[in-house]
C-alpha cells in the first residue's frame, strides 16, 4: 500500500519477541485464516515463520532513510518548478533530521520516508523533457551494455524513479546467443533482477533482489523450485517493506502458491516473507498468471486467474497490515480460459486484459472494463482491444502495463510478453507499445519504433517505424492457410517453415495467388518498400489512398535476396500492400518493410544513431542543433566518464572503419576521449572544434570487431565531456 508514492527504504527491525506476542494475541477471522495458511498451521509454526521473515532481536540502524536523503540531496533546484521544489526541500530537511536522530521511532522514520518520497513524486520538471526512442523487435541492454533479463515482471514507480523487476531464465541467455531455434522448457530460474530509470527508456541494473539461494521457508530455496515467474512489487507503509509477490511451484513447500518476499528498499536483497498456497474464492491452489496493480489511492491488488482452466479472473487485495497475505479474491470475469492477466487504469476506468490460453502463444488482448468506480466491482463483458487484431498484439501476449501521468497527457504503456515456445522469437524479448484513449475505448498502437517523453506523457511514431504489421510472419507461430494480418486473394497461401536469417516462418504465395494488407493510416511522405524473397517470380504493389500505385518486381531466386523500391510518394491516409505470385510457382517473402524516409531518413546499413536504443548516452538526447541525422543527437554531460556507447553487430571477426559524426562548437578547443571497444581501450581520440554546434564532421578510425555483438564507447577524459555525437557509421 502507499498514500501517494512508494517509499524506498531500509526499515527498523522490530524485536522478535514483540512480533511474536502480537501475532499470538491477534486472532484471524475464519475466512482470512483459511486464505492465509494451511488449516494445520500451529502457533509454533507461526513463530518459525516470523523467524524466517528475519525478525531481529532488537532495532537496527535504518540505512534506508539515510540512503534516500543522500540520494535526493543530489537533485538540483533549477531543474524543477519552484512550487514543487519548496515542499520537497522541506520534506528533505525534515527527513535528514530524522535520519540523524538515533532515538527516532520506527513510525517516525517511516513517516519521514513517506513524506520525502511523496514530495519527490510530486516534483515537476522545469522543462518539458525530451523524447527517447523505444525500438521493438530487438534485444535491449541496460546502461552498462549488459542484456536486460526481465521476463514476466512489472514496472513500479517509487518516488521519482521507475523500477523494473522481472525473471532471468537460462533460456533467455540461450535465445540471445542463438535466436534461430526454439528453446522449449528452458525456464530454469537464475534470478530476479531490478533496474531503475527516470525516463522508462534507459535502464540501470541495480541488483538481483532474489537468486537461487534465496530462502522460501522450511529450509528450501528458490533453486529448488520447479517454476518461478509472473511477479510484481507493492510497498507497505506499516512495515516499511517492499513486498514482491511471485508465482512459485515448489514440491518442498506444498506445491503451487504465491511466494511473498520482502526487502527494505526497492533494490534490496529480498528475504522470505510467506508462501500462500490458497487464495480464498479461487477454485485452485496457486494462480494462473498474475500481476500487481496499485490503485491511485495506494492500495495494492493481485490480478490473477485460477491456475487450472484459468476461466475465472480475480482481483484480490494485499493485507494492509504487512502485505504478506493475499485476501479473498473477488471474481470479475468468467468464461473462456485466459492467461497473462493484468490491469491498467485510464480516465477513471479499470481495464482487465488477458490473452488466449494456449501455452505462451501470441493473441489479441481481451478486455473487461469496469462499470463502477470500484476496482473490485462489476465489469463489462469481454471485448477485443482495438489494434491487437492484425499482428496478435505485436506478436506478444499480455505482460503488464505502466501508466504515465504526464504534464500534457496520460499514456499507458503495454509491455508485451514474447516467449520462444512455438517460434524463434521469444524469451526475454521486450515489446512496448503505447495505449491511448481517444473515444469510448482504449486503442493499442502496434509500432515497431516510437518515441516517448516521460515528463509530458507524449509519444510519437519513430523515424524507422515499419508500417507493415506482422512483417516477419511470426504472429501465427504454427502453419496456417490464412496468415494473420494478410487477406487472401486466391491461389495458395501459407506460412512456410524457414524464413530469412534463420527465422522460423516466411510467407509463401503460389498458383497465381496473392495476399494484401490494408494499413489504416500512414502520414504523407516518401517511403521505401523492402523485403527478402526467394523462389519463383512475383511482385509487390503499394497502393496509396489516392489510388496511385508503385510496383516492386521480384525475379526468381534460388536463395534469399533483398529487394527494395525507393522514392514511393504516398498521401496521408490508408495504404495497401499486395503480394502476388507471377504464375503457378511459389514466391516466398519475409521481413517486409514500409518505412517513411522523408523528414528524417532512417539510418542506412551500418549506421547506429546515438539517440536510438540500444545506444546509450550519459546526458540528454537533444534536437536543438540543426544538421543531425535521425531524430536527435547525444549531448553528453560535462564530466569525465559521461560516455556515449553503441552496440555494433558484425557477422564475422574483422577490421572495421568507424565514422563518428560529431559537432563541437565550444570555444575551449578540442575534447579528448578514449575509444573503448568491448571493454578495452583501443586508442585516444581528439574531437577538435568544428566552429559551431550546427557544423558536423566525421572522424574515422580503424578497430577490430568480434563476430556478433560489440560495444563501442566514447569515454571523455576531461570535465568538458564529449562533443555532441550524432551517429556511428561502421564500414
Amino acid at each position: 500500500m502507499r498514500k501517494r508514492s512508494r517509499v524506498a527504504s531500509k526499515y527498523w527491525k522490530l524485536a522478535g519477541a514483540a512480533l511474536l506476542s502480537l501475532a499470538l494475541a491477534t486472532p484471524l477471522s475464519a475466512s482470512t485464516a483459511a486464505a492465509e495458511a494451511p488449516a494445520t498451521q500451529t502457533r509454533a509454526t507461526q513463530a518459525r515463520e516470523l523467524q524466517d521473515q528475519g525478525a531481529a532481536a532488537g532495532p537496527a540502524v535504518d540505512r534506508g532513510l539515510e540512503y534516500l536523503v543522500s540520494d535526493y540531496q543530489t537533485r538540483t533546484p533549477t531543474k524543477y518548478t519552484a512550487d514543487s521544489w519548496k515542499p520537497f526541500a522541506k520534506a528533505l530537511t525534515a527527513a535528514a533530521g530524522v535520519a540523524d536522530d538515533t532515538s527516532a521511532t520506527a513510525s517516525k522514520v517511516a513517516d519521514a520516508k513517506t513524506a520525502l518520497m511523496t514530495a519527490a513524486a510530486d516534483l515537476k520538471a522545469a522543462d518539458e523533457g525530451t523524447f527517447q526512442t523505444i525500438t521493438n523487435n530487438t534485444f535491449w541492454n541496460d546502461t552498462s551494455g549488459n542484456p536486460i533479463y526481465s521476463q514476466g515482471g512489472g514496472v513500479f514507480k517509487f518516488g521519482d524513479t521507475y523500477y523494473w523487476y522481472g525473471v532471468h531464465y537460462t533460456g533467455a541467455e540461450l535465445y540471445r546467443a542463438n535466436p534461430t531455434r526454439k528453446y522449449d522448457g528452458n525456464v530454469s530460474f537464475v534470478s530476479i533482477p531490478v533496474y531503475s530509470s527516470k525516463d522508462l527508456v534507459n535502464w540501470k541494473f541495480e541488483n538481483n533482489v532474489a537468486t537461487r539461494s534465496t530462502g522460501v521457508g522450511s529450509g528450501a530455496n528458490l533453486g529448488g523450485a520447479g517454476w518461478v515467474g509472473r511477479l510484481g512489487v507493492s510497498y507497505n507503509e506499516n512495515t516499511g517493506k517492499y513486498v514482491l509477490a511471485v508465482q512459485m511451484w515448489h514440491t518442498g513447500r506444498g506445491g503451487h502458491g504465491v511466494l511473498l518476499l520482502q526487502g527494505d528498499s526497492p533494490t534490496d536483497t529480498f528475504d522470505y516473507g510467506y508462501f500462500q498456497t490458497q487464495i480464498t474464492n479461487s477454485p485452485t491452489t496457486g494462480t494462473g498468471d498474475q500481476t500487481v496493480f496499485t490503485d491511485d489511492n495506494g492500495k495494492d491488488y493481485l490480478i490473477f486467474s485460477n491456475r487450472e482452466g484459468r476461466s475465472r479472473g480475480f482481483v484480490a487485495k494485499f493485507r494492509e497490515s504487512d502485505s504478506l497475505r493475499i485476501e479473498p479474491g473477488v471474481e470479475i470475469r468468467r468464461g473462456a480460459g485466459r492467461e497473462g492477466n493484468a490491469m491498467f487504469k485510464l480516465d477513471g476506468k479499470y481495464y482487465h486484459a488477458a490473452s488466449d490460453l494456449h501455452g505462451w502463444n501470441t493473441s489479441v488482448n481481451y478486455v473487461n472494463e469496469s462499470t463502477s468506480s470500484n476496482v473490485q466491482g462489476s465489469y463489462s463483458s469481454e471485448y477485443v482491444l482495438a489494434g491487437t487484431e492484425m499482428d496478435y498484439s505485436h506478436v506478444t501476449q499480455t505482460g503488464f502495463f505502466v501508466t504515465v501521468k504526464g504534464t500534457k497527457q496520460n499514456t499507458v504503456i503495454y509491455a508485451g510478453d514474447r516467449w520462444a515456445d512455438f517460434a524463434w522469437n521469444g524469451i526475454g524479448y521486450n515489446q512496448w507499445v503505447p495505449i491511448t484513449k481517444t473515444g469510448a475505448r482504449p486503442q493499442f498502437h502496434s509500432v515497431s519504433q516510437w518515441q516517448f517523453n516521460a515528463t509530458t506523457g507524449e509519444w510519437r511514431v519513430g523515424q524507422a517505424n515499419n508500417y507493415i504489421l506482422n512483417p516477419d510472419i511470426q504472429a501465427d507461430r504454427i502453419i496456417v492457410s490464412s496468415v494473420r494480418g494478410w487477406r487472401n486473394l486466391g491461389g495458395s497461401v501459407t506460412n512456410v517453415n524457414g524464413g530469412v536469417n534463420g527465422s522460423r516462418f516466411a510467407l509463401q504465395v503460389s498458383n497465381s495467388g496473392g495476399v494484401e494488407q490494408r494499413i489504416e493510416s500512414v502520414p504523407a511522405g516518401t517511403y521505401t518498400l523492402s523485403l527478402h524473397a526467394r523462389g519463383s517470380a512475383g511482385q509487390v504493389v503499394i497502393t496509396g489512398a489516392d489510388g496511385s500505385q508503385r510496383t516492386l518486381g521480384i525475379p526468381s531466386s534460388s536463395g534469399w535476396a533483398k529487394r527494395e523500391l525507393t522514392g514511393i510518394e504516398l498521401p496521408g491516409g490508408a495504404a495497401t500492400v499486395t503480394v502476388r505470385a507471377s504464375g503457378s510457382g511459389g514466391v516466398t517473402v519475409d521481413q517486409l518493410s514500409l518505412v517513411k524516409t522523408s523528414a528524417g531518413t532512417p539510418a542506412p546499413p551500418g549506421r547506429y544513431e546515438a539517440e536510438t536504443a540500444p545506444a546509450q548516452c550519459r546526458g540528454t538526447i537533444d534536437s536543438n542543433q540543426a544538421g543531425y541525422s535521425g531524430s536527435g543527437f547525444c549531448n553528453g554531460d560535462p564530466a569525465v566518464g559521461a560516455f556515449a556507447e553503441f552496440t555494433v553487430n558484425s557477422e564475422t571477426a574483422r577490421t572495421a572503419t568507424l565514422g563518428i559524426r560529431f559537432a563541437n562548437g565550444a570555444t575551449t578547443g578540442a575534447r579528448p576521449a578514449n575509444l573503448v571497444v568491448n571493454g578495452a581501450t583501443a586508442g585516444a581520440l581528439s574531437f577538435e572544434s568544428t566552429g559551431a554546434w550546427t557544423t558536423w564532421t566525421t572522424k574515422t578510425v580503424t578497430v577490430s570487431l568480434n563476430a556478433g555483438s560489440n560495444t563501442v564507447r566514447l569515454d571523455p577524459t576531461t570535465a568538458a565531456g564529449l562533443p555532441n555525437v550524432d551517429h556511428l557509421d561502421v564500414g
